[in-house]
């Protein structure tokens, strides 16, 4: 009722919420205490926790949820030359730091009915100083039918599809980073097809709406759509996430494929060398809309995107292994001079494994990723760590990381890569989710 404050963060994992979930949650032992699953609103970075409810009645309910994250980050070596595609010299600076690296705050709930939800996320990157508030208004008709507008994946790669923050590390993999599309404003629909089997489709202005304006927008937009299919229990634990922490006694299954197409734009003046497009990288870790990228004077002004990735995992009594394949190709370059490649296509795999080695308290991990890219560089990271979770939950996880690295292909400085590092990257770090 109203006024009424339900102070339950699930600090201890909360009892199976079967109420929440598209299909029914099997594999567990009778009993067993596990956490929380969400189907999720749209995906992991715009799906709350359980957090706290602050008010419900039957017109109306607000909950307030908090994921955080704090990190240690170090590229080694310090300083090096790295060399790109055309073979140009360019300068590297590894990073050695601590950061309160990523916040958000939801607020959540349902107006009128639990039919029609919103969520509104405060979001803060400390390292680039940035911080949003963003979110989305759905509606479900039915477990077949829910329609909802505001920012949204693209539907490109398995940790844009729910996921977060249950990856193996604190961050996406160099594999998945390197050629993904990124959230975007926009309309989508998801729902189930037939048990199991379930689709999303999305129409966005353009692969990523970060640092972009209405005033730059054109009239192109993104399409993207996904299917997953979960053959054996309809499920693949708390949001699909990395590793088997819920200890499945039948093995689970994860089928899924992704197709995004977006006619991109550079997004401002073409006098501008650094582009506001930051989305579409080559493998060589440079941007592909920075003057310069494709030759001396060039500068690529608009360009079609094209990906489809392929995922496969298995979970079974802690352990949990998880393939995906990558194919993107840019193409119909529109820019200021005649550029040397009329098109680019990169291939590539990322594949993480797992195995909880302590029940519900220890997990180590191994991670791969490899491109066979159009510039023959074959950039590529291997390594692995390990997560503690100090409460038995995933809503505590303390988190670290050893990754060899090879002319990184990702780059920035949202998650562990920069571009064209070859080298060793340590991370240490914590996060919570309530």
């Amino acid at each position: 009722m109203l006024g009424c404050w339900s102070l339950s963060a699930q600090i201890e994992s909360p009892p199976l919420d079967t109420s929440r979930m598209p299909t029914p949650y099997v594999g567990f032992k009778r009993g067993m205490n596990v956490d929380s699953v969400y189907a999720n609103t749209a995906s992991g970075e715009l799906t709350p926790g359980r957090g706290f409810d602050l008010v419900k009645t039957k017109y109306g309910s607000l909950n307030l949820s908090l994921y955080a994250m704090v990190r240690y980050l170090n590229q080694m070596p310090g300083e090096q030359t790295w060399y790109d595609h055309l073979d140009r010299p360019r300068e590297f600076s590894g990073r050695n730091d601590f950061y309160f690296h990523r916040a958000m705050i939801w607020f959540s709930g349902f107006v009128g009915t639990p039919k029609l939800t919103y969520t509104a996320t405060v979001w803060t990157i400390m390292p680039t100083q940035q911080t949003l508030v963003y979110g989305n208004i759905q509606y479900r008709f039915n477990r077949h039918f829910k329609l909802g507008m505001g920012v949204a994946p693209n539907l490109s790669v398995r940790s844009m599809l729910g996921p977060f923050p249950f990856y193996a590390s604190t961050d996406r993999t160099m594999g998945e980073e390197s050629l993904r599309g990124g959230f975007t404003q926009g309309f989508f629909v998801q729902g189930e097809i037939v048990p199991k089997l379930t689709y999303w489709v999305m129409l966005g202005n353009n692969l990523s709406t970060l640092g972009i304006k209405a005033a730059q927008e054109n009239r192109e937009m993104s399409k993207s759509i996904n299917l997953t299919w979960m053959p054996t229990t309809g499920e693949f634990g708390a949001r699909g996430g990395v590793g088997d922490f819920e200890y499945h006694n039948k093995v689970a299954t994860r089928f899924g494929t992704s197709i995004v197409s977006s006619r991109e734009d550079r997004f401002n003046n073409i006098g501008t060398p650094s582009p506001d497009n930051t989305q579409v990288r080559m493998t060589d870790g440079v941007l592909f809309f920075e003057t310069d990228a494709l030759g001396t004077g060039i500068t690529v002004e608009k360009a079609n995107y094209n990906m489809i990735a392929v995922d496969a995992g298995v979970k079974y009594r802690g352990f949990h292994a998880q393939l995906e394949m990558y194919a993107r190709k840019l193409s119909d370059f529109e820019s200021n001079l005649p550029t040397p490649i009329s098109s680019i296509t990169d291939y590539g795999y990322s594949l993480q494994v797992s195995q909880m080695v302590i029940p519900r308290k220890l997990i180590l991990y191994a991670v791969n990723s490899f491109f066979w890219d159009e510039f023959k560089r074959h950039p590529y990271e291997f390594g692995g760590g390990a997560n503690f979770y100090p409460i038995n939950s995933r809503s505590w996880r303390i988190n670290a990381q050893v990754m060899r690295i090879y002319k990184s292909s990702a780059g920035g400085t949202f998650g562990l890569y920069t571009a064209g590092q070859t080298g060793v990257t340590l991370t240490l770090g914590a996060d919570i989710l309530l």
